[in-house]
């Protein structure tokens, strides 16, 4: 009698994808929010008069915005062994408790400190952000089945669109209201604070571990994944010289570095675009900033759709799959962001409406290329998104100090031309590699036993480096000890 292994429809696997798409909403909303609050603090006639306002230069308000990647890439790398360690539901916590606080703490910093206090708080917070992407890929590659894997990731990863929507379209409104633009970092702890009682009560490690599951979810988990049991008390070694020769690898590394690159500069420059240029006041300026991120979220679930359609009736393999949908998240807002640079404020309702389309385009990047780094190695998964994430967030740590060198003039067309000039060439050739270089294969190094085997002293054709010869080298030792 055959026993069937497939999941119940909504199970708890999909409560973790929920948890994990609220974790990134709520600390995206806290790490964007302050791109649309520095406005209002900079600037009292936009919102709320009655809240202090800080003259800080168009440097220093750049210092605030680049400095939580300052501290974001340094906790990346680390994360990847703790998360390995101790397991995501412990280590993802950490991150969300520690923003709610320092974002409840942030009014208060700044009125004491100025903006230096306010950089000292967004490094803080970028060392406690840190963890969480390393944290997000470690357990969906636990609670993914490689059929569901699609539709949990680019769910939980549409939370970054979500928490960006609610930030651009919230804070405006926040800093208008009686809580002026303290409020914006106060609404941000709360939801922080929410969420971690949610994750403590429901999540799990694994799905074994966890206490509401039922047998056939557990089973159809396991199983598709091809775990054995005991697979989740091993501590599988990590193969680090096969993974830094992977050319793969490579091509993962360079796409996602361009998406950071442009991440930063959607997110973080393009209130001071609106408002320099465009000449857009606090409030429609926070909701027109929302636009495209809703373009984002909205499209994030078309492309997934698209997806499951194109995998289920076979139209394509799956690296042909998210190669054509990384290339239009990437070559189309390349193309877009050129006509961009080209409109100034009589032009504002286009100047909207192209970039609400180009950040519709590029919601594919989650399909695209970050759900690769799973379908390479669900074993090491943790570990490869700690290196790629923290290697590729290396440019948003420099893209507003490079802009705040190249836009001396905030109000200025031909400033901001050679900006989006510079991203769409990162776009272009960002996704150039990817498609020459990058695969959703399965790598040889995955594997629980490689590093146990021959197979791991060979490269990734198999050709062997080092163990014949030390056999050989051991015998003729041998040899010339016995004639001696």
């Amino acid at each position: 009698m055959s026993i069937d292994l497939k999941g119940p429809v909504v199970g708890i696997r999909h409560l973790q994808a929920f948890l994990l798409f609220l974790a990134i909403v709520v600390n995206y909303t806290a790490r964007l929010c302050v791109s649309v609050g520095i406005v209002a603090m900079t600037d009292a006639a936009t919102a709320n008069e009655n809240f202090p306002e800080y003259d800080w230069t168009g440097a220093q308000q750049s210092y605030v915005l680049s400095c939580f990647y300052w501290g974001y890439i340094v906790t990346q790398f680390p994360t990847g062994f703790l998360v390995r360690r101790f397991g995501a539901k412990a280590v993802l916590l950490i991150p969300t408790l520690g923003t709610a606080v320092l974002s409840a703490l942030t009014p208060f910093c700044v009125a004491w400190g100025g903006w230096q206090a306010f950089c000292t708080i967004r490094i803080m917070e970028g060392l406690f952000q840190g963890l969480i992407f390393p944290c997000i890929h470690e357990h969906l590659a636990k609670w993914s089945p490689p059929e569901d894997r699609n539709r949990l990731g680019a769910f939980a990863y549409s939370g970054a669109d979500c928490g960006s929507v609610l930030a651009m379209a919230s804070s405006g409104l926040i800093a208008n209201s009686s809580m002026g633009w303290p409020g914006i970092f106060y609404v941000s702890a709360g939801t922080c604070g929410l969420w971690c009682l949610l994750w403590v009560t429901l999540s799990a490690n694994n799905a074994p571990s966890h206490r509401l599951i039922g047998a056939r979810e557990q089973e159809h988990i396991e199983r598709s994944t091809k775990r054995s049991d005991g697979f989740h008390g091993q501590k599988i070694p990590i193969p680090w010289r096969a993974i830094w020769t992977s050319v793969p690898f490579y091509a993962l590394l360079i796409v996602r570095g361009a998406q950071g690159w442009a991440n930063s500069i959607m997110q973080l420059q393009t209130p001071f675009y609106l408002h320099g240029v465009l000449k857009m006041d606090i409030k429609s300026n926070a909701l027109y900033s929302a636009l495209p991120f809703l373009a984002m979220w909205v499209m994030s679930y078309v492309y997934l759709v698209f997806a499951d359609v194109a995998m289920s009736r076979h139209w394509m393999s799956l690296t042909t799959l998210r190669k054509a949908i990384n290339t239009v998240s990437y070559w189309g807002p390349a193309a877009i962001l050129i006509g961009i640079g080209f409109l100034d404020n009589s032009q504002t309702s286009l100047a909207i409406a192209l970039m609400t389309i180009n950040a519709g385009l590029n919601a594919g990047s989650g399909i695209g290329s970050i759900l690769t780094i799973i379908d390479m190695s669900p074993n090491h998964s943790g570990m490869l998104m700690a290196i790629v994430n923290g290697i590729g967030n290396i440019f948003p740590l420099l893209t507003p100090l490079l802009v705040g060198v190249i836009v001396t003039d905030p109000g200025s067309r031909s400033q901001w031309q050679i900006v989006f000039a510079m991203t769409a060439v990162v776009f272009f050739f960002g996704n150039l590699v990817y498609l020459i270089w990058g695969t959703t294969d399965l790598q040889l190094w995955d594997a629980e036993d490689y590093l146990k085997t021959p197979d791991a002293n060979c490269n990734q054709n198999g050709q062997q480096l080092d163990l014949r010869f030390k056999a050989d080298l051991e015998a003729d030792i041998t040899t010339l000890a016995a004639g001696k």
